[in-house]
């Protein structure tokens, strides 16, 4: 069969079909960020801040003992997100709560990310507890939850597998220093050069 057959066959199978004159589609909204969502973004903080009080201990969202906490910023490739919930990256630092009070555990969660920072630490663990005793129960699995959400530095956060501590403990992922960046850029450049 020739491109003219092909043609004349496909008119004639066509030839009683009438084009729609009702159009349904939706078209897509851009997406609208929410007063909400504006609002987490000015209460984020920077590790920069000297006042360790912008974290609250007095209120958080409480959350269950089981319950898996994930948060992940705008931006964050869903590959890299899903990389650090399935524990493809290599631990660099780790941290326990246990037996700490809100305040004792809101410090510690600031030094030590500031100090993992300070060493280009991007991948830690933080030990929480399931908080299956506290009372309220997952006290502070809650309040850790909320402070990764308010720390700038904090690109990701996901519940640990179980061989690192399951829901009774949280892996971190932190934002890339400077320095890492340009290294980065480097070592693309000269593989693309």
């Amino acid at each position: 069969m020739s491109h003219d057959d092909d043609f004349g066959l496909f008119q004639q199978m066509m030839g009683d079909v009438k084009p729609l004159q009702q159009d349904t589609t939706e078209h897509k909204k851009q997406h609208q960020v929410t007063d909400a969502q504006l609002a987490k973004r000015e209460a984020a903080i920077w590790l920069t801040e000297d006042d360790p009080e912008y974290l609250s201990i007095d209120h958080a969202e409480m959350i269950k003992p089981d319950d898996i906490i994930e948060f992940k910023r705008d931006g964050v490739q869903d590959g890299v997100y899903k990389k650090l919930r399935l524990a493809k990256y290599p631990i660099q630092a780790k941290l326990d709560l246990h037996k700490r009070t809100l305040e004792q555990a809101r410090d510690e969660v600031v030094k030590f990310l500031k100090q993992c920072m300070r060493m280009d630490i991007r991948t830690v663990v933080i030990v929480h507890g399931k908080g299956e005793r506290s009372n309220p129960p997952a006290l502070m699995k809650s309040f850790v939850a909320q402070w990764l959400m308010q720390i700038k530095e904090v690109q990701c956060v996901h519940s640990a597998q179980r061989f690192h501590g399951g829901t009774g403990a949280v892996y971190v992922l932190l934002r890339k220093s400077a320095e890492k960046k340009l290294e980065t850029r480097e070592r693309h450049q000269k593989r693309l050069g």
